[in-house]
């Protein structure tokens, strides 16, 4: 059980001698209760205080790290159930299986496919994670040949999937050092597994369908063998169960100390879902609860876009919402003099959607963003972050006023009431009201800008 704040004070040397980087060793306990610290911080404690912190300083559910390079995957390390309690940490990865059972050619299209795929979001890139490569012949040079067919074409993560200890290892062999996760140790194979994780320096799926107990006991063997990257596999493939075993294996993790299975799951939404739709589906759920490695089966930007999205939106910290640096930008090429001034909030998804807008209109347009703390334009009203003094100032302190040949500003459309309230800010200034969504701008622009522009 984890232990709290003054209850890891009470081990400390209490010095407050600051080498740990906080002011005192109750701040430090405090934090160390959190988890937001590594008890290795503190170099002043006794072997005996060293011994009684071990749990406090172990994280819940240990990060694992697959690959080496900067498109290593790192999972785990999560600290709450709900996403709101806090926030969740480390975003499940998405890997696109290939089989050694397909053609050269359509194994290196399905590595190229994932090393390629990159889509802009709010000023995020979103891409796929990596590639497992799946031995379903059975056959140890078509399983190497396969796993060096993806290695060239891709320098994202792999997943080395195979049952047989001998095959496994000689694909190893050829790709260790970029870190691959093994999959998988079963009942079957734990213990020559665990030597080729230890052999190789490299993560450790186990799998066991036979319920959690099951699964921990195994999870326990390949520990006791040395294997502290461990990868939790507990078999489900439909939604109820998986929803089940995943909910379960969190909580047991978080809430009850266990640290048999305090480890990151893997999970294969394609096995069993009856079509793609299906699929999709299975892995959304995944990536809400709680999975950290997400394998599909199919390839399609329509399949892994809403995906990716899904994952940035879950993982994004609710404390700290997407924002822009406030300020004044310029959009659509550049705006001149008699080019229209637009303002909005700094709430990431908010810009990109005007910009978006303004870009498709081919107007350059101006846009001051006031410091409303990262929310979207109604919320940021509601909370008093988006009013006719911080609109003002933002204006002001922007200097575009000197840039531009007008006194004219175009304000959201749902902020209607805001008009006065600029105007009493800034005198002599016109006060237009826009469009309530951002996909009417063109439109907007088209109508109004132009027949009266200065």
């Amino acid at each position: 059980m984890a232990l709290s704040g003054i209850e890891i004070y009470k081990h400390l040397p209490k010095t407050n001698c600051k080498k740990c980087g906080f002011p005192t060793c109750l701040a430090f306990a405090m934090k160390l209760a959190q988890k937001g610290i590594e008890l290795s911080a503190c170099p002043d404690l006794s072997d005996a205080a060293k011994q009684a912190l071990e749990a406090a300083s172990r994280p819940p559910i240990r990060l694992v790290t697959i690959g080496n390079n900067d498109k290593k995957l790192a999972v785990g390390n999560e600290t709450v159930m709900f996403r709101h309690e806090k926030t969740f940490i480390n975003p499940p990865g998405l890997l696109l299986r290939v089989k050694d059972t397909e053609s050269a050619n359509d194994i290196a299209e399905k590595a190229k496919s994932v090393q390629d795929y990159a889509v802009e979001r709010v000023g995020f890139t979103l891409t796929m994670n990596g590639v497992a490569v799946d031995n379903a012949s059975g056959d140890k040079a078509t399983f190497v040949k396969a796993v060096e067919i993806v290695s060239e074409h891709t320098d994202r993560p792999l997943v080395l999937m195979a049952k047989d200890p001998a095959i496994m290892e000689a694909a190893l062999e050829k790709v260790a050092t970029s870190t691959p996760l093994i999959y998988a140790a079963t009942k079957d194979n734990a213990a020559a597994m665990a030597q080729l994780a230890l052999k190789y320096k490299c993560p450790l799926a186990v799998y066991d369908a036979g319920g959690l107990e099951e699964l921990a006991g195994l999870a326990q063997e390949v520990a006791n063998a040395g294997v502290e990257d461990i990868v939790l596999d507990p078999g489900a493939r439909d939604f109820r169960g998986s929803l089940i075993n995943l909910t379960q294996i969190r909580k047991l993790a978080l809430k009850k100390g266990f640290k048999d299975l305090g480890y990151p799951i893997i999970t294969f939404p394609g096995e069993q879902a009856a079509d793609r739709a299906e699929e999709v589906a299975l892995a959304a759920q995944h990536i809400a609860k709680y999975a950290g490695v997400i394998v599909l089966d199919t390839f399609d930007p329509a399949v892994v876009y809403p995906l990716v999205t899904l994952r940035l939106n879950i993982y994004t910290d609710p404390q700290k919402p997407i924002q822009m640096q406030p300020g004044l930008y310029e959009v659509a090429g550049n705006p001149k003099a008699d080019s229209p001034l637009f303002v909005t909030t700094n709430f990431s998804l908010t810009y990109f959607s005007v910009v978006g807008e303004i870009d498709g209109s081919g107007v350059a347009s101006w846009l001051v963003l006031p410091d409303a703390e990262g929310l979207s334009v109604l919320t940021a009203w509601a909370a008093g972050k988006f009013d006719g003094e911080r609109i003002g100032k933002a204006i002001k302190a922007s200097g575009v006023a000197d840039k531009i040949s007008h006194k004219k500003v175009i304000i959201p459309g749902h902020v209607a009431v805001l008009r006065g309230e600029i105007e009493d800010e800034l005198p002599g200034w016109e006060v237009i009201v826009g469009p309530k969504d951002a996909v009417d701008i063109p439109g907007f622009l088209k109508k109004i800008w132009t027949l009266t522009p200065a």
